[in-house]
């Protein structure tokens, strides 16, 4: 068990743990190209994040797309950020200030989320499921499954490509794992999530699988 920030414990994350915070930014914006933003709101547009919806980014790093999200669900949703990393939590939370945007971060592992149950509309998670061992990953979409509201939306997104498949300088820097979309579809599924579509997001080697939580009937 580690201490959060706000004294509560929590599990400890049995996955990779990414600190280098200032350096994950620069590492993000060159893999992109500069294209960040762009890929930030296509995120948006597959997870069909509305105004005034309630959004958990799950591992969010330094909290830019729950930054992006605050900006789409506008004065009336509100966006929590959740990362394993005290170094990511405190990078987003300045970024946040910054853009004088309302967003709350708090530092909390995936695999046991700090929320009472169905308590959002949409759950993001973005190149982040793979640095988990099989058990956690399960954990992780057990626990999204549980506070998405019925009908709620989950999106995941993943590199397709294993890193010793690729080549030239980018290669070097992307040293993460990777998921097949089978691997997604079936852990979401086997969480209970329906998924009502798959495939590339169109930057990169990156796909995605959007699934839902059963609704009431």
């Amino acid at each position: 068990m580690t201490r959060a920030a706000n004294g509560t414990l929590m599990p400890r994350t049995p996955g990779l743990v990414l600190h280098a915070a200032a350096f994950y930014d620069f590492t993000v914006w060159l893999s992109m190209f500069g294209r960040e933003p762009a890929f930030r709101e296509k995120i948006l547009d597959l997870a069909r994040i509305e105004p005034g919806d309630k959004v958990l980014d799950v591992g969010c790093g330094t909290g830019t797309l729950a930054i992006t999200a605050k900006r789409r669900v506008g004065p009336v949703g509100t966006v929590y950020g959740i990362d394993a990393s005290r170094e990511m939590i405190a990078r987003a939370a300045m970024k946040a200030r910054k853009a004088r945007v309302e967003v709350v971060f708090q530092n909390a592992a995936a695999q046991a989320l700090p929320f009472p149950d169905a308590q959002f509309d949409a759950v993001l998670n973005t190149v982040m499921l793979h640095h988990l061992p099989r058990k956690a990953r399960e954990q992780c979409a057990q626990e999204i499954r549980r506070v998405l509201k019925p009908g709620g939306r989950v999106l995941v997104v993943e590199f397709a490509t294993p890193p010793r498949k690729k080549k030239g300088f980018f290669a070097h820097l992307h040293r993460h794992g990777h998921l097949s979309l089978d691997d997604l579809t079936t852990v979401l599924g086997d969480a209970g999530l329906t998924i009502v579509e798959s495939g590339a997001v169109g930057i990169g080697d990156l796909h995605f699988a959007l699934a839902t939580a059963p609704s009431i009937t």
